[in-house]
């Protein structure tokens, strides 16, 4: 007896079932390797630590804390991004502070410049960079690019409180590199279509040294970047964005990426300050500049630990901070998964004329 063809109405259910099935597999997975306050918990006291002295770029404290991020990414099992390993130096100079204040970090505009400066002058820097190879073969030459800075700003005896002269910068921005290496940790479970590169980036609070020099010499190709998403700040609520477990988004209204992730369920609003500039005062502003729609999650409610020495793992919100580590990696899979975000019109900033 000849068989009787499903009608097509049953056929776009059948495809649609089978669709569904194929997402909620690792959709679960990443579920299973949920952030908990633990996890969070146990990588800030890391970064965070007095033992990393503050991590001002070009110092000893900075220097460790970029080999204990690369050893996350290789202990969650990363792949190098930088030939064999994980680190993308970057050519450092110490200049002299404002009306000959104390020596600083800035970007060098080649490894070739510092061969003039003096060896104690010329420190070791670096970009931290692992990737996650995408599963669709139609995407996985796409990147999300998953962005936070681990440097602060290092030990200032002038500004000490109670004799505790570090500032360990736990919310500025050791929470952020917490979320990158927890949504690395959750999607290694189950990775998206397209690939995404982790980077934690050197010298934001030296005016963008890391990502600038990261932007001249990428580790994928920018045409193949499809999207930028920063992480910084999120270690305690913000009652603007809605309090626990909620955070903002700079630059939302700029592109499709704010809204579509709203829409599916990235518990995220529009930046509640624009007057203060956000968008422009982190590390997506230099990809953004290139024409990649790039934003910066965050939950920073103005707290007046900001670049202060009382600025502590032990005043990190950690059910606040898993709940937006796990927001985020949501973020990220739909960007790995989903269509490209588009800036709107007039969205995508524009360089200034010199």
């Amino acid at each position: 007896m000849r068989r009787s063809r499903p009608s097509r109405p049953a056929l776009r259910a059948l495809f649609a079932g089978a669709a569904l099935c194929a997402l909620a597999a690792p959709l679960a997975a990443q579920r299973a390797a949920a952030t908990t306050p633990a996890d969070a918990r146990r990588l800030m006291e890391a970064i965070a630590h007095d033992s990393l002295e503050g991590r001002l770029t070009g110092t000893r404290g900075a220097q460790k804390a970029a080999q204990l991020i690369a050893r996350e990414m290789r202990r969650i099992g990363l792949q190098p991004a930088e030939g064999d390993g994980f680190l993308q130096r970057v050519p450092i100079v110490m200049m002299p502070g404002r009306n000959g204040g104390p020596l600083r970090p800035a970007l060098a505009p080649a490894f070739a410049a510092l061969d003039t400066v003096p060896a104690e002058r010329r420190p070791e820097a670096a970009n931290v960079i692992g990737w996650l190879r995408g599963t669709d073969p139609a995407l996985r030459d796409e990147y999300i690019i998953v962005g936070s800075h681990y440097d602060h700003v290092g030990i200032n005896a002038a500004r000490a409180v109670d004799g505790d002269s570090i500032f360990n910068g736990a919310d500025d921005d050791a929470s952020g590199v917490v979320a990158m290496l927890e949504v690395a940790r959750q999607l290694k479970a189950a990775p998206p279509k397209r690939s995404v590169l982790f980077v934690a980036f050197v010298g934001e609070e030296n005016g963008m040294t890391g990502t600038r020099w990261f932007i001249q010499h990428p580790s994928r190709p920018l045409a193949q970047v499809v999207a930028d998403l920063q992480v910084e700040m999120i270690g305690r609520p913000d009652s603007l964005a809605g309090g626990a477990g909620k955070g903002w988004l700079t630059g939302f209204e700029r592109s499709t990426m704010g809204e579509a992730l709203a829409a599916a369920g990235v518990p995220i609003i529009a930046d509640p300050r624009p007057a203060q500039n956000f968008f422009s005062r982190s590390d997506n502003y230099p990809f953004a500049l290139e024409g990649i729609p790039a934003h910066t999650i965050s939950s920073f409610g103005g707290h007046a630990d900001y670049h202060g020495v009382n600025d502590e793992a032990d005043r990190i919100d950690y059910d606040h901070i898993a709940a937006v580590i796990n927001a985020t990696a949501k973020a990220v899979r739909l960007l790995g998964d989903g269509p490209r975000p588009e800036w709107k019109p007039g969205g995508k900033p524009e360089r200034r004329a010199p």
